[in-house]
């Protein structure tokens, strides 16, 4: 059963809806008490970095959900913020995010971005994507994703970069390191590319 890590931030109710659709069993998870029988996370996010944190922190959410992911291995997948959460830190705010997958949030230097807006990154861009991942299966090359971002993911480490986009520069737009997904775009916003890998998500 997918569960949908509900401390204050993220659309919710879509990712809620798109499951019901899909027919997969989903829960919005309140408390420590509605996490019996779930096996797949979702951590969504909007909004600043440091209030996305402080928010997560005092939610009663965090602990139960780093057992489940760090210990126990269950899939999670951060979505937008919730994909930045999954840094060390972000240049966006003071306080340290998760550590999940190993890298740090920059914000997009307006210098190299040729348009006549700046920031923030809004709107559908192509993603090229790496066929091998899990949550890819069964994709073309480069789909279109929807995004609302003014900072993006730097990994660490290469091999855990999962797909790419440009704007102004190319940057990291989804990340996987064994169990932890993260994606900047918003699939809840991308029509059938974004259920497609929330479907794949669940398989996983």
């Amino acid at each position: 059963m997918i569960g949908i890590l509900n401390y204050g931030l993220g659309n919710i109710k879509a990712f809620e809806n798109i499951y019901r659709k899909l027919h997969i069993p989903v829960r919005v998870l309140n408390s420590k008490d509605d996490f019996e029988g779930i096996t797949k996370l979702i951590l969504p996010g909007v909004g600043a970095f440091d209030h996305a944190m402080t928010t997560f922190n005092q939610s009663g959410l965090r602990e139960i959900s780093e057992k489940m992911i760090l210990e126990d291995k269950v899939p999670v997948i951060g979505i937008c913020v919730g994909m930045q959460m999954l840094a060390a830190s972000s240049d966006e705010g003071k306080l340290l995010g998760l550590g999940w997958i190993k890298g740090k949030v920059h914000r997009f230097d307006e210098s190299k971005i040729n348009f006549a807006t700046h920031l923030p990154h809004m709107g559908w861009n192509d993603v090229k994507v790496k066929p091998d991942s899990p949550i890819f299966v069964e994709f073309p090359t480069n789909p279109k994703f929807y995004f609302l971002h003014s900072y993006y993911f730097e990994c660490d480490n290469a091999s855990d970069i999962i797909a790419t986009s440009e704007y102004g520069i190319e940057f990291t737009c989804a990340v996987n390191h064994e169990n932890v997904f993260g994606v900047q775009f918003h699939p809840e916003k991308s029509h059938e590319y974004g259920i497609k890998l929330l479907e794949n998500f669940s398989k996983i």
